[in-house]
């Protein structure tokens, strides 16, 4: 039986997916592969790539961080913040990285506290998560192995 995997922020329910073979996920630790009839887990995630595959099929997603739990060939993800890679706005993601980026510089040429320096460097990691992920989904050519 394959897995249904539910995508869930604050805000909204992002995705509910059924049919699922195979879940990639960003955990704290590393990357976790989640396939049917696993074992119960609960776990944190860090900010990535949420990979779920359906034969030839994939979709991904970029989240910011969160939890997941797996049970009985459920998985829900109880993300900070999740985005679909078709939905992300490469224009908006590059805009944020190019002020992530400037943050940093002045940031560290005015040698200011280091709540700031941490603010912007989540900012620049999120920004350019979010266009790694977009870009992926985009880029044609043959299908990548496993996927």
């Amino acid at each position: 039986m394959p897995l249904t995997v539910e995508i869930v922020t604050a805000e909204k329910v992002v995705r509910v997916e059924q049919g699922v073979e195979v879940l990639i996920a960003p955990g704290s630790e590393g990357q976790l592969a989640i396939l049917p009839k696993h074992a119960a887990l609960m776990t944190t995630l860090a900010p990535g790539p949420l990979v779920f595959r359906r034969g030839q099929s994939e979709s991904e997603f970029v989240v910011m961080g969160g939890f997941m739990e797996v049970r009985n060939d459920r998985v829900t993800v109880l993300a900070d913040a999740a985005e679909a890679a078709e939905e992300i706005d490469i224009a908006r993601a590059e805009a944020a990285r190019a002020r992530a980026e400037e943050r940093l510089r002045r940031i560290r040429e005015q040698n200011v506290r280091d709540v700031d320096l941490a603010r912007a460097q989540a900012s620049l990691q999120r920004s350019l998560l979010r266009l790694q992920v977009a870009g992926r989904k985009r880029r044609p050519g043959p299908p990548r192995p496993g996927g």
